[in-house]
């Protein structure tokens, strides 16, 4: 086998591809208009990067759906101060990261892995099952989850999360 240097390196046969060299007259098939077809957005320079959503200038589906107003409305879209969104942790992965009798609580959560930061309510829900006591203090949890950690023996506490104003 030969030594492999820069000045012997090209690629193996049949693996790159000539371009197709378009515009260039009507006999190579690919002249006048260059296979874009005749006017409109698509026949355009820089037409074929939209950004997610565009529908061509008709107005979009996000746009043209119902929205809920109010916002403390369950339902409606989060808005501002009422957001309401959760980080969620399951019964499963309490009961496989935590021995028996151990503190759960957000700082903890984060040190087993189950967090990455406190910006959001942490909320337990009970998918998955529990065998030893686990002393839980989170800001939410389901009520199946709390049925099943204290027939497990454990207990559940209850912490307020004060929602940070966007000025902070």
């Amino acid at each position: 086998m030969p030594e492999i240097g820069l000045h012997n390196l090209r690629p193996s046969p049949g693996s790159t591809k000539t371009r197709k060299r378009v515009g260039r007259g009507m006999g190579s098939g690919s002249g006048k208009t260059s296979g874009r077809g005749q006017k409109g957005q698509k026949s355009r320079s820089g037409s074929h990067n939209m950004r997610a959503g565009f529908e061509g200038g008709q107005m979009p589906l996000y746009m043209r759906m119902g929205k809920l107003r109010g916002p403390q409305m369950k339902k409606s879209m989060p808005m501002g101060p009422f957001r309401t969104s959760n980080e969620i942790v399951n019964i499963a992965d309490l009961a496989e990261r935590f021995p028996a009798g151990a503190d759960v609580t957000p700082a903890t959560l984060i040190s087993a892995g189950l967090l990455k930061n406190l910006r959001e309510a942490v909320k337990v829900l009970g998918n998955g099952e529990i065998t030893h006591a686990l002393n839980v203090t989170v800001n939410g949890i389901s009520a199946s989850a709390k049925a099943k950690i204290e027939a497990a023996g454990g207990t559940v506490t209850i912490l307020d999360f004060k929602v940070r104003e966007s000025g902070e």
